[in-house]
């Protein structure tokens, strides 16, 4: 998920010029990725590694951008993935690296070849454990099963709650007593839980006492726990020191190996979308300036969850007497990206840049309408700019149907 613009801090001159200047050539609508924060990101995960002596994956759910993973690789234990496409892309982009994965239910055709690619395994049920464990466990690979302490420390976000009541993902302490033979315990290297969405050390500390309260006993006789992701480690304010109290103690008190996956905290801050303005039209007192990208489509969790993204050299919700509501161009009523306030009035043209759009974008965008995807560019640590992709129709079309069409 992505969160809110409290997150999202506004955007700074970089090598003394603006972010317009240096993208102002551009062809839009694209995303930017940064190198250079990247990188920044990196070194903070890979001191608290170091610190620690806990590893720390990649869940490229969040963050999938490949062409960048070998300037990561140095900083990370490799990558978290969420099922078999992801499996493989982390063996194939980040390789030597280990490689985790966990699914809500496997399916069985599929499950041969994850082996090909997966150190970890981690199932979601003693069910699957049942079904998968004694294959995975022939093939060498370390076995998980997540467990729900089913302690939430969320408030306003119930779609991306795993401990919300009645969830379907992991195994509460009920279903272990219920479910779990001496046999499939046996089978175990490993818990994993992830409760958390964006939050700070605090609400780990608290679920990490959950844990305890409930599987306390099993602990003990595991290998590694896996914390999951959700942790916001690279944002500013984050409580690192709570963080690493919390790994030292799981570390210490129940001789495990430790494991965190963010996706959000790798590449947090580290991507731009950039846009242009096609038109601009008036409702009553409300003006409304029609980008070529579309929340629905280039940002979906801006509808999703909702939230508001940060504009360079704009104000969220802002009072001047220039402000507008930023919209897409779809046939969708409610592809509105928000409203902001700005220093000058809007023009047919102008480029605009919105914020922290490297994480769950170019891996959940859409084609509907038929809205072309953006294509993805990166800005290198040496400053120059280069390009990834090049879609089109194709990309459209493919997805739909069995005829093929070349640009």
């Amino acid at each position: 998920m992505n969160g809110g613009a409290e997150n999202r801090p506004m955007f700074t001159a970089l090598d003394g010029q603006t972010l317009l200047e240096i993208f102002k050539n551009i062809p839009t609508p694209c995303y930017i990725i940064e190198e250079r924060k990247l990188q920044e990101n990196g070194r903070i995960l890979a001191e608290v590694s170091k610190r620690t002596g806990c590893k720390i994956l990649l869940a490229q759910k969040a963050f999938s951008n490949y062409d960048c993973y070998s300037l990561l690789a140095p900083y990370l234990a490799g990558t978290e993935a969420s099922g078999l496409y992801e499996a493989r892309l982390g063996a194939e982009e980040m390789p030597g690296k280990e490689v985790h994965v966990f699914c809500g239910a496997y399916r069985e055709e599929e499950f041969p070849e994850i082996l090909q690619y997966a150190d970890h395994i981690v199932f979601n049920s003693p069910r699957q454990l049942r079904k998968f464990g004694w294959q995975a466990k022939q093939a060498g690979k370390s076995i998980g099963l997540r467990i729900n302490p089913q302690c939430s420390t969320q408030e306003g976000h119930a779609i991306y709650d795993p401990c919300a009541p009645g969830s379907r993902l992991g195994t509460t302490r009920t279903m272990w007593d219920e479910q779990m033979t001496e046999e499939l315990v046996a089978l175990l290297d490993g818990l994993h839980f992830h409760t958390l969405c964006e939050q700070d050390a605090d609400d780990l500390e608290t679920t990490l006492q959950a844990v305890e309260e409930k599987f306390g006993d099993v602990l003990p006789i595991m290998k590694w726990l896996n914390m999951g992701g959700g942790h916001h480690i690279t944002r500013p304010g984050y409580d690192v020191e709570r963080l690493e109290k919390c790994i030292r103690y799981a570390r210490e008190k129940w001789s495990l190996e430790v494991y965190l996956e963010p996706g959000e905290a790798v590449a947090l801050n580290a991507g731009y979308l950039a846009t242009r303005v096609l038109d601009i039209v008036q409702n009553e007192d409300i003006r409304i300036a029609i980008l070529d990208v579309s929340a629905a489509c280039h940002m979906p969790d801006v509808i999703e969850m909702p939230y508001t993204p940060p504009l360079y050299g704009a104000e969220a919700n802002g009072t001047t007497s220039h402000t507008y509501r930023l919209a897409g161009p779809t046939c969708l009523a409610g592809d509105v990206i928000g409203d902001y306030s700005f220093e000058e009035e809007l023009q047919e043209g102008d480029l605009l840049l919105l914020g922290d759009m490297a994480i769950y974008t170019t891996c959940k965008n859409n084609t509907f309408n038929g809205m072309p995807l953006p294509n993805i560019w990166k800005r290198t640590v040496d400053g120059e700019l280069v390009r990834l992709t090049s879609f089109g129709y194709n990309e459209f079309k493919s997805r739909l149907g069995s005829k093929m069409h070349t640009d």
